[in-house]
């Protein structure tokens, strides 16, 4: 939005010329989303605070856990709305890809409201039926899919991107709707079941939403492409505006979040976090990277199959409660160690990442 004003002002002052490079956007929309949540954040907390709307814990769980009961929940709206008005007025409204994301943010935010407003204002212990969740998952990210490949205008925008390998670069045909479903709905519940400790969701997603802003200008620049063999996408480059949008909102709702929380996201915040990360992966071919860099959120999701199937099949749990973060606080670390060292296991696999840019 800003930037068209800034197009039109540069017939009378050049110097509105700079808000027109991507680099000084990006920078403005971390600085403005980050703001945003800083200067709303205590409002909205003491607004969720009058209304109540305080987070429910499990009576099965760690006992640290039962003095965050009552906790301010439902903070993602704080991060959403920081997002989704940073992107609005610092992004390139034209791009078709810009949109995707904000759609991708909105409907999945609202899957998670829905969710939070059952469980913590109409005390409805259940939330959102699980199978219902999973549909409008779904529908929403078939719709992102099929709309992606219908709309694509070259073949490299639905080639799987194969990391370390320069000549390995398939194409997926139909098989890249199914990948993107399984990219977005997967990414969504696995940042949603990390959620469960102060800051160790949030900080995650800043890096690898920073890192994927680098993967959006490599591949929508045709130089850098071009010099680290990745796939020239054009309109991907927008998408930088869009990940700074996500580290700065990240980085302001962290000032409330971090331990001990005075608020916490819930699945308005979680679900759409997640399936956001998913689709800008996608978009820039990174979905195997987006496996890598967001490794800790894999191994949360798998320490949950695991525990579930083994119980299911043998009778037994392989850890003493999952999410794997609640089984080292059951051993008997205390939440801030958990916390950081998971945040350092997470800039170690966004380095990984990252390197498969040039290890090729």
């Amino acid at each position: 939005m800003l930037m068209w004003l800034a197009d039109w002002l540069q017939q009378f002052e050049s110097g509105f010329n700079v808000f027109s490079y991507l680099t000084m956007r990006a920078i403005l929309s971390t600085l403005t989303a980050l703001l945003m949540a800083v200067i709303i954040g205590p409002k909205m907390i003491t607004w969720l605070q009058t209304m109540q709307i305080g987070q429910t814990v499990r009576d099965d769980g760690p006992q640290s856990h039962l003095s965050k009961a009552g906790t301010p929940t439902m903070g993602g709206l704080l991060i959403l709305a920081s997002i989704v008005s940073s992107v609005l007025l610092w992004g390139d409204l034209s791009n078709r890809y810009v949109w995707v994301t904000l759609a991708v943010v909105v409907g999945y935010g609202l899957i998670g409201f829905v969710d939070d407003y059952r469980k913590v204002i109409r005390k409805d212990s259940k939330g959102l039926i699980a199978k219902w969740k999973y549909f409008w998952q779904s529908v929403i990210a078939i719709v992102v899919a099929v709309y992606l490949y219908a709309n694509a205008q070259d073949p490299a925008e639905t080639a799987l991107l194969v990391p370390f390998f320069k000549e390995v670069m398939p194409q997926l045909g139909l098989f890249f709707i199914v990948m993107t479903y399984f990219t977005i709905v997967g990414t969504s519940n696995a940042v949603n079941l990390t959620d469960g400790l102060d800051g160790l969701a949030i900080v995650p997603t800043i890096l690898v939403a920073g890192a994927l802003a680098i993967f959006a200008y490599a591949t929508g620049n045709v130089n850098f492409s071009s010099y680290l063999n990745i796939p020239y996408i054009p309109l991907t480059s927008e998408l930088v505006v869009v990940c700074t949008a996500i580290v700065g909102a990240g980085l302001g709702f962290l000032w409330f979040n971090t331990y001990p929380a005075q608020v916490f996201m819930g699945d308005v915040g979680s679900l759409a976090l997640g399936a956001t990360l998913g689709v800008m992966a996608v978009l820039v071919r990174q979905e195997i990277v987006l496996v890598i860099m967001g490794g800790v959120f894999v191994i949360e999701t798998l320490s949950v199959i695991l525990q579930v199937g083994s119980y299911k099949l043998r009778g037994k749990r392989i850890f003493r409660m999952a999410p794997i973060h609640h089984h080292y606080e059951l051993k008997g670390w205390p939440e801030p160690r958990v916390i950081v060292r998971f945040w350092i296991i997470s800039l170690i696999l966004v380095l990984v990442g990252l390197a498969t840019l040039k290890l090729r």
